[in-house]
């Protein structure tokens, strides 16, 4: 068969598999990451905002519980419908709109003047967060070529460790300054909200949804761009809308049902499980890291300082699931990174010296979010295309419930027992998540299912 033959039978997909890195995809990884970072930067903040507005407000512990759990009430919700709106309108579109509503959000939280209105908007913003996570990882996997997509998704991933390090240096240098940094610190928040203007009309639409939605010609419009980027040729290609499986899922009722078919059945129980676990135990853990760290004894500066170390080592935990994920695959590396955020909780439990503290909180930020990478790059794979905005955004929103209940938990956990208890039952959801991540499909260097 001759070159122009390869390329007449090759379908949308196949095509975009077989290309090279290229500016497009730096583009859309970089545009999709920015949004991330963002997404993270605003997470970040609301743990340093507790620390201050305890103080501020003389707010009680389970005030501040509320305030964190709030957002995750409305995660959850935004999870869950984003992914269903994705699959039904398109990924960029939702994308947008999420920037939007929880940037806007964000931004008038600085200008509340007590706990029932930043609830209220705490809870808006969470809507937006909610769904555009979901949504982000399964339009990046989208245009990765297959034999990259698990390390690119951790690329992605990893704007996470940027947005909060942001989040952590306003945390040390802005909070403090006044009496109103807070209010300056969900200011800056208010950053996405400009942003989504840019997702809107700089970033191309998803390929492969495009085609499954039956719009061949854009499909293959927005293909072209990435061949033209990469100086392939563009002729002889497979016609439009030839050799598309028929969708597993069709209408929004089918979508629903379909992650509890027999064919998905395992895979999803597998992967809302280990959702469920490890959002409880990083946001149980890392929500709460700086008023526990006061609570010790460490006065609020020092508190963010000790904060701000711990995140930087998230960088090179994405680093190095980046790497490991196309060594070892998703399941093994998704595996080892949650043993080792088990040891480590334990360790930062028991830590008693600043050294062993911040030594500890390095190690679980290192493998804690080295397993986030790896979880949002098996996510998307586990559902063809007709179902993977879907099945991504259900496994968010009932992780999304766990992080509801973990700040709540959080209070009577150190009360019963103190950092070591709270701790150890952060390991043992890890340790939980660990044997889940072997019930998932490992589809490393394969092509994603277009049915």
């Amino acid at each position: 068969m001759t070159d122009a033959d390869t390329r007449a039978s090759a379908t949308l997909s196949e095509r975009l598999d077989r290309l090279p890195f290229t500016r497009r995809h730096l583009r859309v990884l970089t545009g999709s990451g920015l949004g991330w970072a963002l997404d993270a930067m605003d997470v970040g903040l609301i743990s340093f905002v507790l620390a201050a507005l305890a103080a501020q407000w003389s707010l009680a512990p389970h005030e501040t519980a509320w305030i964190a759990s709030i957002g995750f009430v409305g995660m959850a919700i935004g999870a869950s419908v984003g992914g269903l709106l994705a699959d039904r309108f398109g990924r960029r579109q939702v994308f947008a709109v999420t920037l939007l509503v929880y940037g806007l959000a964000t931004g008038a939280s600085a200008l509340v003047g007590g706990l029932v209105a930043l609830l209220i908007l705490r809870f808006l913003v969470g809507l937006g967060l909610g769904a555009e996570l979901p949504v982000a990882s399964t339009y990046v996997s989208e245009f990765a070529p297959a034999r990259m997509r698990g390390r690119l998704i951790v690329i992605l991933e990893a704007f996470w460790a940027v947005g909060w390090t942001a989040a952590a240096l306003i945390g040390f240098f802005v909070i403090p300054a006044s009496e109103n940094g807070w209010r300056w610190a969900f200011a800056l928040g208010a950053i996405p909200a400009a942003y989504a203007l840019v997702v809107r009309w700089g970033l191309p639409e998803s390929a492969r949804w495009l085609e499954r939605r039956g719009r061949h010609v854009d499909a293959e419009a927005v293909v072209r761009e990435f061949e033209d980027a990469a100086g392939a040729s563009p002729d002889a290609v497979a016609p439009a809308g030839a050799d598309i499986p028929p969708a597993v899922a069709p209408s929004l009722g089918a979508r629903l049902a379909a992650l509890w078919s027999r064919e998905f059945r395992l895979r999803t129980t597998s992967l809302w499980l280990v959702w469920f676990c490890v959002n409880f135990s990083y946001y149980g853990a890392f929500i709460w890291i700086p008023s526990i760290l006061v609570s010790q004894g460490y006065d609020l500066v020092r508190s963010f300082g000790f904060t701000l170390i711990i995140t930087l080592a998230q960088l090179p935990g994405y680093a190095v699931a980046a790497w490991l994920i196309e060594v070892w695959g998703r399941r093994a590396t998704l595996s080892v990174f949650l043993v080792g955020s088990a040891v480590s909780a334990v360790f930062f439990g028991t830590a008693t010296s600043a050294g062993g503290v911040i030594a500890a909180g390095m190690a679980l930020s290192f493998f804690n979010l080295g397993a986030w990478g790896a979880l949002y790059a098996v996510t998307p794979e586990m559902y063809p295309t007709s179902l993977r905005a879907t099945g991504s955004g259900w496994a968010a929103g009932v992780g999304r419930i766990a992080s509801i209940v973990a700040p709540l938990a959080v209070p009577v956990l150190l009360v019963t027992g103190g950092a070591p208890l709270l701790f150890v039952v952060f390991a043992a959801f890890f340790a939980v998540a660990a044997v889940a991540a072997w019930g998932l499909v490992d589809r490393r260097g394969r092509a994603l299912d277009d049915r």
